[in-house]
C-alpha cells in the first residue's frame, strides 16, 4: 500500500500520524529503536520512515531495519534514499535491495554531506545532482511510491523561496506523490509553503504536504539537530528554552521538555485545524515524548 493510500485510509477514522526512526549505531540504540517500534505499533501510525545517514553513512543499516520492520511488524515502512556519495549504479542496487525486501515506499532526497548541511555538497562523478533526478530514477525502476522532502523555511542552501518552491513542484511533477517537510517550529512557515505550492501548480498543491514535528526534550539535542538540518529556532523560543535549561553544567531537561511537549501539542493542534493531512514526528528513536503529544491531542491511549 502507498503512503497516500494509507493516509486516506487512516483519515477516515482519525487524524493520521507517522514517525521517523534513525538507523541504530550500536546494540543499545538497536534495542531502543525496537522498543519504540513496538510501542508505536498498537497506536497504528499511518507509516514509519527510516532515515539515511549523511553521506550515505548508514546505507546497510537502513536497508536492514526497513526490511525487518516490513517482515516482523504490521507497520508500513518508508525507506530514505539519498544521492550523496553514490553512483547511479549504486543507487540502482539500493533500490533493488529495497524491492527484494518488499519495500515499495521510498523517500528520496539529494542528501547532506557527511559533515552536515552546511558542508560543501559534491556530486559523485557517476551520480546524480538533483533530487528530481532521484524521483525519475526510482519511478523508472519499478512499482515504487515516491515521496520527497520540502522546506517550510526554504532549503538551507536556497536564497530564494520562489525558486525553492519551484524545485518542490518539479519533484512532484516528476512523479513524487507527497512530501514531508523538514522540522520547523512556526506553523505559519508551513502554511506559507502550502500556499506557494498551490499558487504555483494547483494539481501538485493537492498532493499531501506532511509537516515534520520534533517534540523538544533537550536544548543540547535541539541545537545539534538544527545544526545538522539547517532548521531555525525562533528567537523567542530559544530564549524560553535557554532560560528553562538554566546555567548549571547540566541542563534542566524536565523544564525544557515541558516547553517542548506543550509546543509540539500546540503546533499539532493548529496543523490539524488547518487541514494538515498527517503529522510526522521525528522521534530520535524514543516513543514517550511523541506518545505524550498524541495523548494531549486525544489521538491515542496513554503509554
Amino acid at each position: 500500500m502507498s503512503v497516500v493510500d494509507r493516509i486516506a485510509q487512516v483519515g477516515k477514522d482519525r487524524v493520521p500520524f507517522s514517525v521517523e526512526f534513525y538507523p541504530p549505531r550500536d546494540e543499545a540504540a538497536e534495542a531502543r529503536l525496537w522498543r519504540a517500534a513496538r510501542t508505536f505499533e498498537p497506536m497504528r501510525p499511518a507509516f514509519v520512515s527510516v532515515t539515511y545517514g549523511a553521506g550515505g553513512s548508514t546505507r546497510d543499516r537502513t536497508v536492514r531495519v526497513v526490511g525487518q520492520l516490513a517482515e516482523t511488524t504490521t507497520l508500513l515502512p518508508v525507506a530514505h534514499l539519498t544521492a550523496v556519495g553514490h553512483s547511479v549504479s549504486e543507487l540502482r542496487s539500493m533500490i533493488g535491495a529495497y524491492a527484494d525486501r518488499g519495500i515499495h515506499n521510498v523517500l528520496v532526497l539529494r542528501g547532506d554531506p557527511q559533515g552536515g548541511v552546511h558542508e560543501e555538497w559534491i556530486k559523485h562523478p557517476d551520480g546524480l545532482e538533483y533530487a528530481v533526478e532521484m524521483v525519475e530514477l526510482v519511478r523508472e525502476l519499478g512499482d515504487f511510491h515516491v515521496g520527497v522532502a520540502s522546506f517550510p523555511e526554504g532549503h538551507p542552501r536556497s536564497v530564494d523561496l520562489e525558486q525553492d518552491t519551484a524545485n518542490l513542484v518539479n519533484k512532484l511533477r516528476a512523479g513524487a506523490e507527497y512530501s514531508i517537510t523538514q522540522m520547523f517550529f512556526d506553523v505559519d512557515d508551513y502554511l506559507r509553503l502550502r500556499d506557494r505550492v498551490m499558487a504555483a501548480d494547483p494539481e501538485q498543491g493537492a498532493k499531501p504536504l506532511i509537516p515534520g514535528i520534533m517534540p523538544i526534550t533537550s536544548l543540547r539535542v535541539l541545537r545539534r539537530q538544527c545544526e545538522l538540518s539547517g532548521s531555525q529556532i525562533p528567537a523567542d523560543l530559544l530564549d524560553r528554552l535557554t532560560e528553562a535549561a538554566g546555567t548549571g553544567p547540566e541542563e534542566n531537561r524536565d523544564e525544557v521538555r515541558k516547553i517542548g511537549i506543550d509546543l509540539a501539542t500546540e503546533m499539532s493542534a493548529r496543523l490539524i485545524a488547518e487541514g494538515a493531512p498527517c503529522l510526522h514526528f521525528c522521534t530520535l528513536n524514543f516513543a514517550k515524548a511523541t506518545a505524550e503529544v498524541l495523548t494531549n491531542l486525544g489521538m491515542t491511549a496513554r503509554v
